[in-house]
């Protein structure tokens, strides 16, 4: 895979739309958001905003003392903006802050995560302990186009590149992510709706949203933690938590060592 990834960085990522990386525990899962996997399909832009700041931005703020913007109605009617993802319109930077917020404790979320590391989604891919019914693990790697240019016909689904630069919490820096947003304008009622992004990747246009995938069989977990925990690239290093370091440690101490003599 080494070998295929430096191919790729020379021929495909670009300053405009570098390569993104993305670990998979089931090589059988498709592309999807957490929001995508909660039952709420096509969901509209200014419904989730209404939800996320309107309903529960106070409390959110008040106990998890995180900066929540203030539901705006100027925001809220943006979402019928047919450009409104022109020029870098959406989001604004201090909703990019709060979605990636929420995105990486586990609110159902539109963000699809990537990571600039190749390294960091290897470990996403070979986290979880193994499944019989996994014989599997995949690596995507994505990048939105090749030269620079992208087109589309109003009404279709696109991908949107967000890009990585926003304060946010220290897991948005130790696992250099970024996020990708997929949406369509819907004509019939004048609103921009959340959509696929497997959509997209399987119907894509000539020379964008370029996706390739690998598969690595699920026995060589043991051999990629321990390739990768050489290089203190860990559950403790990427998440900085009480529960990532005893994550960490039962990987180093238990799994990954040497089996311990027997001791009277």
């Amino acid at each position: 895979m080494d070998r295929k990834l430096r191919e790729l960085r020379a021929n495909f990522g670009s300053a405009s739309y570098p390569l993104l990386f993305r670990g998979q525990a089931n090589s059988e899962w498709s592309l999807t958001t957490t929001l995508d996997r909660s039952a709420k399909k096509n969901l509209s832009l200014a419904a989730y905003y209404q939800l996320i700041c309107g309903r529960m931005g106070p409390e959110v703020k008040t106990f998890a003392g995180v900066d929540v913007p203030e539901y705006s109605s100027t925001v809220w009617q943006s979402f019928s903006d047919l450009a409104l993802f022109m020029d870098l319109k959406f989001p604004p930077i201090e909703l990019y802050r709060y979605m990636v917020y929420l995105r990486h404790f586990g609110f159902p979320s539109p963000l699809l995560d990537w990571s600039r590391s190749p390294y960091v989604a290897a470990f996403f891919a070979f986290r979880d302990e193994p499944d019989a019914a996994v014989n599997e693990r995949s690596i995507y790697v994505y990048c939105k186009s090749a030269s620079g240019f992208t087109g589309g016909a109003v009404g279709e689904p696109t991908i949107y590149p967000m890009g990585p630069y926003v304060q946010s919490h220290q897991r948005h820096f130790r696992q250099r992510c970024d996020y990708t947003i997929c949406a369509q304008f819907d004509t019939t009622c004048g609103q921009w709706r959340f959509d696929s992004h497997q959509k997209v990747t399987d119907n894509r246009r000539p020379n964008q949203d370029l996706l390739w995938k690998f598969d690595v069989p699920s026995s060589e977990r043991e051999k990629v933690l321990k390739s990768l925990n050489d290089y203190n690239l860990n559950a403790f290093s990427l998440f900085g938590s009480e529960e990532s370091l005893l994550e960490a440690m039962w990987h180093r101490e238990y799994i990954l060592r040497e089996p311990l003599p027997y001791q009277q």
